[in-house]
This record gives structure tokens, sequence and C-alpha cells, in this order.
């Protein structure tokens, strides 16, 4: 069972930066693809990023690209999302999630997901 854990939410201003942690646990967790997903009030879960079991391989948003950059330790089985130049419109709750295999934007490819963080950003 993979178990995730996600940290480095809270209240940033507008054009901020944060950067978010994702602990898993388990026995093949640094075998898994890990993406990072948001899903704001009212709206659908969006697909953010995401990082290949290896790291070899990652993945954006259109709108993120140039802005955010994924990256994973397998030997502490993290990953995080560093996010730089943050808009208003990006305040969510953010999740990150594992499957085996290749990485996914699609959610609903993702078999286990953490309790998510929250991002606030002010303007």
């Amino acid at each position: 069972q993979v178990q995730l854990i996600e940290s480095g939410g809270g209240l940033v201003q507008h054009g901020g930066s944060l950067r978010l942690s994702c602990a898993g646990s388990g026995p093949t967790v640094n075998k898994y693809a890990m993406g990072w997903f948001r899903q704001a009030p009212g709206k659908e879960r969006e697909f953010v990023s995401a990082i290949s079991w290896s790291g070899n391989l990652t993945y954006y948003a259109d709108s993120v690209k140039g802005r955010f950059a994924i990256s994973r330790d397998n030997a502490k089985n993290t990953v995080s999302l560093q996010m730089n130049n943050l808009k208003p419109d990006e305040t969510a709750v953010y999740y990150c999630a594992a499957r085996p295999f290749a990485a996914d934007r699609r959610p609903g490819e993702y078999n286990y997901w953490g309790q998510g963080t929250q991002v606030t950003v002010s303007s």
C-alpha cells in the first residue's frame, strides 16, 4: 500500500514562490510515476506536472511551463514541486498522486493520492 503525504502549502503573494513536497511510503513507491494535480473550489481536478519513476521524464501543464519545476529523490522517496511566480488563480488544494509505470496527465489514471495541501495566492 502506497501512502502519500504532501507538505509545503501556505499563503503567498502574487509573484511569490512555494515549494511543495510529497513523501511516499510503501515497498515500491520509488518505482511509481508521480503527478501533481490541483483543485480549486467548484472546479475539476486538473493536471499540473508529472515525473517518471526514474526522474528522466517530466511533464507540465502549459499554464505552468517555465514557472514550475518537478523533481524527485528516490533515495528519500520524495517528490517536490517548485512553484515560482504564482498567480491568484492558482489558489487551490494541491495533491500528489502515484501510479505504476508511465506518468499520465489524467487524474483518473492514478491509483494513490495524498490528502492535499492548500496553496493560497493573494493578489
